[in-house]
């Protein structure tokens, strides 16, 4: 096995671990919504989940777990899946927030800062702000 096919490998670990985290936000309150489950839909095809790993992923999501990426970008753009999850039925739900948070710091945002980058990133959402603005705007944030 070559390097490449290592990192191939890990990647995938992560970007699995990540869809598991989206599908935990989705089921919180028990139901997948019809837009849940669009932007489900989507965010395995982005993330290169097969179909099989997907239907995993929905059976336990709990057998997945966080793997951080190691470019805080990339962190900043799963905070952004995950808030996109959190409106996707058009509804903010109380325990997907909670949950937000803690994925948060498994995504190394800081403890004493996840509130706050939250709360930024909820409102970024809401207001249909794209990836670039959501970045640049959570990078401020999390900076104070």
């Amino acid at each position: 096995m070559s390097i490449s096919d290592l990192y191939a490998s890990g990647k995938h670990k992560q970007e699995l671990g990540h869809f598991a985290s989206v599908v935990k936000i989705a089921m919180s309150n028990g139901i997948i919504s019809e837009g849940e489950q669009k932007l489900l839909d989507r965010t395995a095809r982005k993330l290169n989940i097969s179909e099989s790993e997907y239907k995993n992923v929905l059976k336990n999501p709990d057998a997945f777990p966080i793997n951080p990426p190691i470019g805080y970008d990339e962190s900043i753009e799963r905070l952004y899946r995950l808030t996109k999850m959190v409106f996707a039925d058009g509804q903010i739900d109380k325990e997907q927030v909670l949950l937000m948070h803690k994925i948060s710091t498994a995504l190394s945002i800081p403890l004493d800062n996840v509130e706050k980058v939250c709360d930024e990133a909820i409102h970024l959402v809401m207001n249909d702000n794209d990836l670039d603005t959501f970045t640049e705007a959570i990078k401020k944030v999390n900076a104070v």
